[in-house]
């Protein structure tokens, strides 16, 4: 385990000193009192330094976080797919990935309730600089991918990384989720970047490729929000794009989505899980053809089990100027939809409109794009 120090979350010997210092942070504090909101601190506080194992504090602190989450900022979550998994095997989870934290806990609160193996969790380690958010995401499984450094030292932290990913799932019978690309999709775009099975497929050394990857158990998963809690703070980092100018965050706004996802109205919530899926073998293909044949499921599953609310409908009538969806909402949808748009962005600026709309009705514009490529 040593070679994985740098990256890897707390064994279970490192627990109960990891909770000792945090129960200490103000921050952390603030987030057991919301949690436990019925005691006073010092009720809490025992129930946290009770925990002396990752499983004890994921069972008895964040998912009841997650659950009082839900209760007060969503209409609910609902699930597909997960009951056709099984309780014995880890799984290599690839999913779109819309929100930093809520997107990994709201899949295991699900593996959580359907008696599944949880999940280690890939985290940017922009996301994890300040030292009581890296305590708090090695104690929930969390690991680091290693960003901004030289690409000599990306290739060495990326093969690191691929061999963890290796031993969690098939060592440690851990299961791993990962998101299909760097960063979240701020424009709706659900799309795999090919980096990201690159970095994966490193651990295959001289193994036949389909062989390894199809070891993994790779479960392709759809998060979909009716409201995307932080659909505001993502349109300049779009608008930037847009102009072809680098996009600098300020120095929370990381934290604040954090803080915006978890506690911002989403109202429905759907996420599926569709089945783990084999990659055939082909005789000379190389590397690069077979990463792409997967890439190409992974977009066609991920975007075909996107599940649409009447919010997306609706961004994609106001988006074409159209009522072609017209019968999937109801004018109160489409009032409120309207009526978040102008609370959010300033509606005389075009640009800014079209990029939050476009956020929504992305996924209904791929939908209708893999129907013409399945009828061809």
């Amino acid at each position: 385990m040593n070679r994985y120090d740098d990256i890897r979350f707390f064994n279970d010997a490192e627990v109960q000193v990891a909770l000792k210092s945090a129960v200490r942070h103000p921050m952390i504090k603030a987030l057991f009192q919301y949690t436990f909101k019925e005691m006073d601190y010092e009720e809490a506080k025992k129930i946290v330094l009770s925990c002396k194992s990752i499983n004890d504090f994921q069972r008895d602190v964040i998912s009841k976080t997650v659950e009082r989450v839900l209760d007060e900022s969503s209409a609910g979550l609902t699930t597909s797919g997960f009951s056709d998994l099984d309780p014995n095997l880890s799984y290599l989870y690839i999913s779109n990935h819309r929100d930093i934290v809520l997107d990994t806990s709201l899949i295991n609160v699900i593996l959580f309730r359907k008696n599944l193996i949880r999940t280690a969790s890939a985290i940017g380690d922009n996301l994890v600089q300040r030292p009581f958010v890296n305590a708090l995401s090695r104690l929930t499984r969390n690991f680091i991918v290693k960003r901004g450094a030289s690409p000599r030292e990306i290739l060495v932290s990326s093969k690191k990384l691929s061999e963890y990913v290796n031993f969690l799932i098939h060592e440690e019978n851990r299961s791993v989720w990962i998101a299909q690309r760097q960063g979240r999709t701020k424009d709706g775009n659900d799309i795999t970047e090919q980096g990201v099975l690159k970095m994966i497929a490193l651990a295959a050394g001289k193994n036949g490729l389909e062989s390894y990857l199809n070891n993994l158990r790779i479960v392709p998963v759809s998060i979909s929000y009716e409201y995307d809690p932080t659909d505001i703070l993502k349109v300049p980092e779009l608008l930037a794009k847009q102009a072809e100018q680098e996009y600098i965050k300020s120095e929370n706004e990381d934290f604040n989505s954090i803080l915006k996802g978890a506690l911002g109205q989403k109202k429905h919530i759907h996420i599926h899980a569709a089945q783990p899926f084999k990659v055939t073998e082909r005789e000379n293909q190389s590397t690069n053809q077979v990463l792409q044949r997967v890439v190409q499921h992974l977009d066609n599953e991920i975007q075909t089990n996107y599940k649409l609310w009447p919010t997306n409908y609706v961004a994609h009538d106001l988006l074409t100027n159209s009522s072609k969806y017209k019968d999937h909402y109801s004018e109160h949808d489409m009032q409120q939809f309207e009526r978040r748009l102008r609370l959010r962005v300033n509606v005389e600026d075009h640009k800014a409109v079209e990029s939050f709309l476009n956020m929504y009705a992305r996924p209904v514009l791929n939908k209708e794009k893999l129907a013409i490529i399945n009828e061809a």
